[in-house]
């Protein structure tokens, strides 16, 4: 007998590409500049303007945008910087490329992001270091609580750096005042990542955006190993005071990221109203299925489609819902394993307790959710869920 033939695969995310990207790519390669040219400062310029921000630097991805801001804090070896254990690697990972070290804050277990309360405690643990940074990471795209981080923070001699590649599109009230994701008012710094899976995509890409004119500058010399021209210097000249990193983003990748962030409102309205049908889909499979919580001021462009199961009150291991989820052509993903809990952290800090962070891991499942899905896929996908935990 032929093998049964198999759905085929929902991912949780996927990149959008069109035939007006291809084209913009294309064009880009016909030009006189395939990198360090004018698509660069074009791409910047626009992505300053879509969320609000006096500057935007391009670099070459998501973490190198993270380390960049630690490079243009001037973060030093044994200074902290504090990140939530919920995120990717890299939020952590940027502090000890400079050599400082990370106190790691626990997560609202509902929502999964850092809040006041716990950014309180990871503060306690710092102890008598100096504290440099804090970066609160707008997990999923929904954004933390930025006044009051930034209150604590500046309290305690920091500043804040978003870990914003999630939120792209997203806009937040505090207050009664609208604001956007990356508009870095209440930090010194916001960081984008464009991975295939994000909002908008370049293949690998990242930006930093800030407000400050000389920070601004200072992650452009160190996205180009730290060259700079002194004024009237000879047009060969250049000078390195100190070393810098190749981090630059070439002119055709730029070129799609233009052409990606004018579809953002068209983007950012699908990934809302898909969010809105799952929201009503997954509605009859609660309390064992429940939607990760939003915070009231956060109006997300989501970029994950993060669900909290109850696995053991549903009988069922996670790994076999994600099993037989695939056997029925849903993708998923766990956003994300803590990160205070990998090999090398557990070495060099101990074992922490982070009740909060565990208590998401535990509950945590990321289902598809991208431009591309058709409407039926949601009801396909929750049905597929459905079925799995045997409602």
């Amino acid at each position: 007998m032929p093998p049964p033939v198999l759905p085929p695969v929902l991912p949780y995310g996927r990149q959008t590409i069109e035939d007006d990207d291809i084209a913009a790519v294309a064009e880009a390669l016909k030009a006189d500049f395939l990198t360090t040219g004018p698509a660069v400062e074009a791409f910047e310029v626009a992505f300053a303007e879509a969320v609000g921000a006096r500057h935007a630097v391009a670099c070459s991805n998501g973490t190198a945008a993270l380390h960049l801001a630690m490079l243009a804090l001037d973060v030093q070896p044994g200074e902290v910087v504090i990140a939530p254990s919920i995120t990717f690697l890299a939020t952590a990972n940027c502090a000890r490329y400079v050599g400082a070290e990370v106190v790691f804050a626990d997560v609202d277990p509902d929502s999964g992001l850092m809040t006041p309360e716990t950014l309180a405690d990871a503060l306690r643990r710092v102890g008598g270091r100096r504290l440099r940074a804090v970066l609160p990471v707008h997990l999923r795209g929904d954004v933390a609580d930025l006044p009051g981080l930034s209150a604590l923070a500046a309290g305690a001699g920091a500043v804040l750096v978003e870990d914003a590649p999630h939120a792209l599109g997203t806009t937040m009230t505090y207050g009664n005042v609208a604001e956007r994701a990356g508009d870095a008012r209440h930090s010194a710094m916001a960081t984008f990542s464009f991975h295939p899976v994000k909002t908008i995509a370049t293949g690998e890409g990242g930006m930093v955006t800030t407000n400050d004119a000389s920070l601004a500058e200072r992650l452009k010399v160190m996205r180009s190993h730290g060259m700079v021209r002194p004024p009237g210097a000879d047009p060969w000249w250049y000078e390195m005071a100190e070393p810098g990193f190749n981090y630059r983003l070439p002119d055709i990748l730029c070129a799609l990221g233009l052409s990606q962030l004018r579809k953002l409102s068209r983007f950012a309205a699908r990934r809302r109203a898909l969010a809105k049908a799952y929201e009503a889909a997954l509605a009859p499979l609660a309390p064992v299925v429940r939607m990760a919580a939003r915070p009231p001021w956060s109006d997300p462009v989501l970029h994950l489609m993060c669900v909290l199961i109850d696995f053991e009150a549903a009988g069922i291991t996670r790994r076999q819902v994600v099993e037989r989820l695939r056997e029925r052509g849903v993708g998923t993903q766990v956003h994300y394993i803590p990160v205070h809990r990998q090999s090398y952290y557990a070495q060099r800090y101990g074992r922490l307790d982070l009740p909060g962070a565990q208590a998401w891991y535990d509950r945590c499942l990321s289902l598809p959710l991208y431009p591309g899905m058709a409407d039926e896929d949601v009801g396909r996908v929750v049905e597929a869920l459905r079925a799995v935990l045997g409602g």
